[in-house]
């Protein structure tokens, strides 16, 4: 794990004047109970626990990613994944699809198809287009690797459910909640986007998310 991001402590006093739920939120969560973003800053380790993670609850993407990691006897990179077979991933409670994509992630990884040293030098956009080149790797799965492994400042997911549910709660806002109120808070928290999203997050789910 890596220390907190240099800009947290600054994002939260921003978001704090900027908005007055922000304010509270962060007041709410404050040490020692807040757990703040950190990352491994393992890509590989991130982009398989995203792709076990996709269309299951965390109960059951928990259950299979300890399955999986036993399978790779706790050394999750490409050159292990390249030598399991891919009835041996399936075991572990893999989708065909999964495996595919995991499959296929090792070999872009090694075949250098795919380097995880370009996305520090693109923009978000940028590196979600990228990321999103690779199998089982949508817009949702790139942002949560650029959230919590290279920790980028102004990540706003507007496709994941928890964070829409949270502003429902939060904004006392129906349920979706209007693109046009989303698209007005990503304006007023940028750009601390990632800081909003993470203390949203913390208000419906008291247990910190990780990949």
């Amino acid at each position: 794990m890596t220390s907190t991001p240099k800009y947290w402590n600054k994002a939260k006093k921003y978001l704090s004047v900027k908005d007055k739920t922000m304010h509270k939120l962060i007041k709410n969560y404050k040490s020692p109970s807040e757990i703040i973003l950190t990352s491994r800053r393992d890509i590989f380790f991130s982009l398989c626990k995203s792709i076990i993670g996709q269309q299951i609850s965390v109960s059951a993407a928990n259950s299979v990613f300890l399955r999986f990691q036993k399978k790779c006897k706790n050394k999750i990179n490409a050159k292990t994944i390249s030598k399991l077979s891919f009835s041996q991933l399936k075991s572990c409670g893999l989708s065909r699809q999964k495996v595919f994509g995991i499959k296929n992630l090792a070999k872009q990884i090694l075949d250098k198809s795919f380097n995880p040293r370009l996305i520090a030098n693109m923009n978000d956009e940028d590196a979600i287009t990228y990321l999103s080149n690779l199998k089982q790797i949508g817009r949702w799965s790139a942002e949560m690797i650029l959230l919590f492994t290279f920790n980028r400042s102004n990540i706003w997911p507007v496709q994941d459910i928890g964070l829409l549910r949270a502003i429902s709660k939060n904004y006392n806002k129906k349920y979706l909640p209007p693109e046009k109120f989303v698209k007005k808070l990503q304006k007023k928290f940028s750009p601390y986007c990632s800081v909003a999203t993470w203390y949203l997050w913390r208000s419906i789910d008291p247990e910190p998310i990780q990949y």
